[in-house]
């Protein structure tokens, strides 16, 4: 299913091919939780905005408006519209950030819904369910969410469960793909752990990769660690990532990460940054960051960005877009949002050109004095 066109470098130019559709590798997954993007966009929207696969969040649909739900209307894709792949988060990363009060198990890990309060369990069976019911192109497998700093035995012991309730995982979705699922080929990527201790990472990538699962993830990044010390851990765990199954760096981030990411050999991304951001009225753009609500765009009437192709940037002016913040208008979240999502669809695009033509060392270096600037 995953095709390794070229190299250069670590970097890699891929094809993911799914029931779905087929995926170009480096590729950004844009997140729409609940199904949607927040700042009103929809899935609809995003085939404007050149997205190629969308995320939605397992715990989220879980609890509101519930899988079975989902299930009933046909599952996420029919259910919001949406015709292209989808990838569906475990559910693991939410257990662990958003609930106060936690107990974990062997069986897995009882919480309160940050919604109403209501105690709900999640093992790996149950995030299997849920996400056969939300009926999504990639199932990811359950795990513990470390924090950083963790303590090393404390992260052997945790990396160990993981390990364990990823058989479970393969075992559970195996059933539930036999038993006329909604996507009754929904495939499964495993989760790499273990903070920011190499020896561990490695050791968990060497055991995860035994189960010749689908894809491989490395999670548990961007929690507070530094960006050298992410990078490290790239460098320290890609050699043991089978090389024809995608690579996807979870939660990461920001332009430079993910060009620094993709140059040590990691095939997808997905990050809320963009989208977040425009909804704070900050947009991304080949010259840097730009922060609309500056007085100086009071009567800027250029677009965001000039010769961008977005739906935004063809219609709309800094002036306006600003205006619309200060008089509290949900369409300027909207307009930045959309901005946004296209420029990190574009950007990834730009990157497969780069390596389609090997001339991606020099493209990254190029961008990356732009893209962190403050403009």
């Amino acid at each position: 299913m995953f095709e390794l066109i070229k190299k250069e470098g670590a970097a890699r130019r891929g094809r993911f091919t799914t029931v779905h559709g087929a995926i170009e590798t480096p590729v950004f997954m844009n997140v729409a939780t609940a199904g949607a993007i927040k700042g009103a966009v929809s899935a609809l929207d995003l085939k404007e905005l050149g997205c190629q696969v969308m995320l939605s969040n397992t715990y989220h649909l879980h609890v509101r408006p519930g899988d079975e739900i989902v299930k009933r209307l046909g599952g996420i894709r029919e259910m919001s519209r949406w015709d292209g792949p989808v990838l569906t988060d475990s559910g693991g990363f939410q257990v662990f950030s958003l609930a106060k009060l936690r107990s974990i198990t062997e069986n897995g890990v009882t919480f309160a819904s940050h919604v109403d309060g209501r105690r709900i369990f999640m093992g790996p069976e149950q995030s299997m369910r849920i996400q056969s019911n939300l009926g999504s192109t990639i199932a990811m497998a359950f795990d513990e969410c470390i924090a950083n700093p963790a303590e090393y035995e404390y992260t052997k012991s945790s990396i160990a469960r993981t390990t364990r309730w990823l058989e479970r995982c393969q075992s559970e979705l195996s059933r539930l793909n036999g038993e006329g699922a909604v996507n009754p080929h929904q495939l499964l990527f495993g989760i790499n752990q273990g903070s920011t201790y190499s020896d561990l990472r490695i050791s968990h990538m060497k055991d995860i990769a035994s189960f010749g699962l689908d894809g491989y993830a490395i999670g548990g990044l961007a929690v507070g660690e530094t960006a050298r010390e992410m990078y490290g851990i790239i460098e320290d765990v890609e050699p043991f990532m089978p090389a024809d199954k995608p690579r996807y760096l979870m939660g990461v981030g920001t332009p430079v990460n993910i060009l620094e990411a993709v140059d040590r050999g990691v095939d997808f991304f997905d990050c809320v940054m963009p989208a977040r951001n425009a909804r704070h009225s900050h947009v991304f753009t080949g010259g840097g960051v730009m922060n609309l609500l500056n007085k100086k765009y009071e009567t800027d009437d250029l677009p965001i960005e000039e010769g961008c192709g977005c739906p935004t940037c063809k219609n709309f002016s800094r002036a306006y877009i600003r205006h619309l913040f200060k008089a509290g208008e949900m369409l300027a979240m909207r307009l930045c949002v959309m901005h946004n999502l296209w420029f990190y669809n574009k950007l990834m695009a730009d990157i497969r050109r780069a390596l389609d033509e090997n001339r991606f060392s020099l493209f990254k270096a190029e961008m990356i004095e732009k893209l962190d600037k403050r403009i």
